[in-house]
């Protein structure tokens, strides 16, 4: 069967349109209530009296299926202000919560056990809202889920987590009420993917838990974006249009590689904003590598053609990490790791996979068998990493380039065919 993805505008609608059969299948974030918890269909504070308070009220429970990824609400804390132990430093203290975070069961707890603490209601304020609150000084403290405290924590840098303050929920899908047998088929679906390794993949492939950099990292990084960045930022979009390959992925390796400094040169001899070899500038053409443009430009032609390199079966975004991980070591010891994951019984196609077994060419028993010999394998897989994080942070605070040939940005995009899939973005 064809799948058609809808967007739509709230948590609430999400499940008014599972109950009136307009969509089978709800997902995004969805917080499966604890066992025994009234369904969090209305909002935090109970009906709040708006047009569509009676839709919600009267609206049947999903049902839900089993979790695929676990996450807690946390209390976090603006970090020029004080960083509290537990609720005994919390007396008289105000703390903001919202209607659409998926804690409310846990809200009202604490509510009802915290009668010293103030609480501040923001509606349908996003956890990002929340943080980004806390963060400005505007709220001195929020409850917020991990995972978005996880990936905004080096976007907003004036917070941090105090600690957590209730027990840990599942992310999981909802669907409607009736749906016995389509309930039992996704559970049968996640219980595989968890089996067969595609659930920690995707875990590893799109939750910041993993690629973490040190707070002092990100505000570096926030700071020269403020004051380097501006006049480089038209050369990686040049070297974006000759290359295809985005321009603030392309600012992530040359802040890793250079801080993005023109005249940086490494202990090896390598030199300029993406840390080009004199081998590979003679091979690319370079005449001058502390030309920032030229760098720019050959650093993003080398990464395209180590992409090149790549087996075409080889799927995006681990084509782009196992080209970077080729970047930073050598395309001869990228393959070395994944002859190596290979015989570990390991899919040598999946970044998460390589970034395993390329450390383990650092010891005898490994690099011995390896047509290329030892490599500080550990390298590159922090290369990635930090790399995967500056880009995260650049996609949260620079516009993407748009081609220079879509002339009518705002015009809506042709109509599908009719039956064809469709799929719906905010």
């Amino acid at each position: 069967m064809p799948v058609h993805f809808v967007t739509v505008d709230d948590v609430d609608e999400l499940f008014s349109r599972l109950a009136t059969g307009e969509g089978q299948i709800g997902a995004g974030a969805l917080l499966r209530p604890p066992p025994g918890a009234q369904p969090e269909i209305t909002t935090a504070m109970g009906t709040d009296g708006s047009k569509d308070a009676d839709r919600r009220a009267t609206a049947p429970p999903p049902k839900w299926t089993s979790g695929y990824h676990i996450v807690e609400p946390v209390l976090i804390y603006n970090t020029d202000g004080f960083k509290p132990a537990n609720w005994g430093d919390l007396d008289d203290e105000l703390i903001a919560f919202s209607d659409i975070t998926g804690f409310a069961s846990d809200v009202e707890s604490l509510r009802a056990a915290h009668h010293a603490v103030r609480w501040q209601f923001v509606p349908q304020a996003s956890p990002v809202e929340l943080i980004a609150r806390v963060s400005d000084g505007d709220a001195s403290y929020a409850v917020v889920g991990s995972l978005a405290a996880a990936i905004a924590r080096n976007i907003y840098l004036d917070f941090d987590v105090a600690f957590p303050v209730a027990g840990k929920r599942q992310i999981a899908w909802a669907v409607a009420d009736e749906s016995t047998e389509l309930l039992a088929d996704l559970d049968k679906f996640i219980a595989r993917v968890k089996r067969d390794g595609t659930l920690a993949r995707l875990v590893e492939r799109y939750l910041p838990e993993l690629q973490q950099f040190q707070r002092l990292d990100a505000s570096g990084l926030q700071e020269r974006a403020k004051t380097a960045l501006p006049q480089y930022r038209q050369l990686f979009r040049d070297a974006q249009e000759k290359t295809g390959i985005d321009w603030r992925l392309l600012a992530a390796i040359a802040y890793q590689e250079s801080k993005w400094d023109p005249g940086a040169t490494s202990e090896t001899g390598v030199r300029g904003f993406m840390q080009i070899t004199e081998d590979t500038a003679r091979h690319l053409g370079v005449t001058n590598l502390l030309d920032p443009g030229q760098n720019v430009l050959a650093g993003a032609r080398y990464l395209g053609a180590l992409k090149d390199k790549l087996p075409a079966r080889i799927q995006e975004p681990d084509r782009t990490w196992l080209a970077l991980a080729a970047y930073n070591i050598g395309i001869g010891h990228l393959e070395d790791a994944r002859v190596l994951a290979q015989r570990q019984g390991l899919d040598p196609d999946h970044w998460s996979n390589v970034k395993k077994a390329l450390p383990l060419l650092a010891l005898p028993e490994h690099y011995e068998n390896a047509k290329l010999g030892y490599a500080r394998g550990g390298m590159p897989v922090a290369f990635v990493d930090r790399v995967r994080g500056y880009y995260d942070v650049l996609i949260a605070q620079q516009a993407p380039l748009l081609p220079r040939l879509r002339l009518f940005a705002d015009a809506p995009p042709p109509s599908a065919p009719e039956g064809a899939p469709v799929s719906a973005k905010n």
